[in-house]
């Protein structure tokens, strides 16, 4: 076997996902709805989700089979590789091991597609014909643009106004597979209306998207809401990723003492390291999960474990999560797919039990990492996938420090090909570092909903 890139046959790729629920060290606090303030049930969901995708957020079952339309998708690009970074390790002088879960390789250029066509069937087959979605950068847009026409379902993109604006040609990729994109506040709904009212001008954000595409939904019988990270459903889709790791550094003998990804809503991370958690907290292993995030928008590092609403406007049942405010509206930093004010429940939970560790770290050395693993291992990274890769960067040179061997390994959750002009401010020296004021966390959590 060659021992830089790790492969694994279609026959040995999952055909189950797995769901940590059952594996958590405590029970997940429940979502909340605002009008009666009890836990959601699921027939509070219906409107937006179809029954299949409602039952696996709520389901205590540990393995949940992949049916086999899904399966025959995934073989257009899994298994993907696991790759051993030896020009990476070389350059830094590191006495650690260091491999990435390459991503990439999907038709979209990254992970997104894992859920994204796990949603779009399990709609086509209760009869939906239109799904709604938001976009940071473009990353989740693209994969459900391509699940939707896998599926021969309509798509709507609501994309934050300001990626929109930065990344061009994602619109265009979504366009190619068939959707509509709209720059998200729009005239559209009710919820962008209010947010150009009180400001024209705005950049959007995740949330202000969020709140337009659940009223889309809400208000078409034939359309449901897709979301791309965050809720449970969605982790449980990106499993694949972590299964596949397990299996292929076990090839090589391999156990790993770091697993490290980016952090925006938590569904790259989450589906990397999961199936690592009963290594952890019932074997008693010791790996160390190390979530990474921009100090512009840190949610696990400096925001309040609380409930709060998923989008800006409220129209999202309340869920138990760090959070920097719903009303929080991020800076125009180039990692769109990572501002976001909140982060999946399952791992804000291991985040507060100190199982996951969390960094943050500033615009510009990310980039700085960025290129140097383009210059050692030929990939371009998408600016959330560089945040990762900086935090592997400073593992791997505190083993230099100590001589340590340590076997380090990250998802590498999406290619920069369609991020180029983000890396031509970096090149430029116009690319700004920025770090949320403590004035501006205290003012948007000054504002979250009250629960009883």
């Amino acid at each position: 076997m060659d021992d830089k890139k790790i492969l694994l046959s279609e026959k040995d790729m999952p055909k189950k996902w797995y769901n940590v629920l059952p594996d958590l060290p405590e029970e997940l606090p429940p979502p909340i709805n605002p009008a009666t303030g009890k836990p959601v049930t699921p027939e509070d969901l219906l409107p937006i989700f179809p029954r299949g995708l409602i039952e696996q957020e709520m389901s205590p079952e540990r393995w949940i089979e992949i049916p086999d339309d899904v399966l025959r998708a995934y073989s257009l690009w899994r298994p993907t590789p696991l790759v051993r970074a030896k020009a990476l390790e070389e350059y830094l002088g590191t006495p650690a091991r260091i491999y990435y879960k390459n991503e990439s390789v999907s038709p979209p250029g990254s992970h997104k597609p894992n859920t994204a066509v796990a949603q779009a069937y399990y709609n086509k087959v209760e009869g939906v014909r239109r799904l709604t979605t938001e976009t940071g950068a473009g990353q989740w847009g693209s994969a459900l643009s391509f699940a939707c026409n896998l599926f021969d379902l309509k798509c709507t993109i609501y994309m934050v106004r300001i990626s929109f604006e930065q990344k061009p040609y994602r619109k265009s990729l979504m366009q190619a597979w068939g959707a509509e994109v709209f720059p998200s506040p729009t005239d559209r709904t009710e919820a962008g209306r209010k947010i150009r009212a009180s400001d024209p001008d705005s950049p959007g954000s995740l949330g202000i998207a969020i709140s337009e595409a659940v009223e889309d939904a809400a208000t078409h019988e034939d359309t449901k809401y897709s979301l791309g990270s965050v809720l449970n459903h969605v982790l449980l889709h990106q499993t694949v990723v972590g299964l596949e790791t397990k299996e292929q550094l076990a090839l090589v003998d391999e156990e790993p003492d770091v697993l490290i990804g980016c952090v925006g809503g938590g569904s790259n991370f989450a589906g990397f390291f999961l199936p690592f958690v009963p290594d952890k907290l019932k074997d008693g292993k010791d790996i160390r999960f190390v979530a990474a995030e921009p100090t512009s928008c840190p949610t696990l590092t400096k925001g309040l474990y609380a409930y709060d609403f998923g989008d800006t406007v409220g129209l999202t049942p309340l869920l138990k999560m760090y959070t920097l405010g719903h009303n929080f509206v991020p800076p125009k930093i180039h990692a769109g797919g990572l501002r976001y004010h909140g982060d999946a429940p399952v791992l804000c939970l291991l985040v507060k039990k100190g199982v996951v560790e969390a960094v943050a770290y500033r615009q510009n050395a990310v980039f700085e990492a960025a290129v140097t693993f383009a210059r050692t291992e030929g990939i371009v990274p998408a600016p959330e996938t560089a945040h990762a890769i900086e935090a592997v960067i400073d593992e791997a040179l505190k083993c230099k420090e100590t001589g340590q061997e340590r076997t380090i390994v990250f998802n590498f959750s999406g290619h920069g090909h369609f991020d180029m002009s983000a890396y031509d401010q970096y090149f430029s020296g116009k690319l700004p570092d920025y770090e949320l004021p403590e004035e501006e966390i205290k003012r948007a959590l000054g504002e979250l909903p009250t629960v009883e």
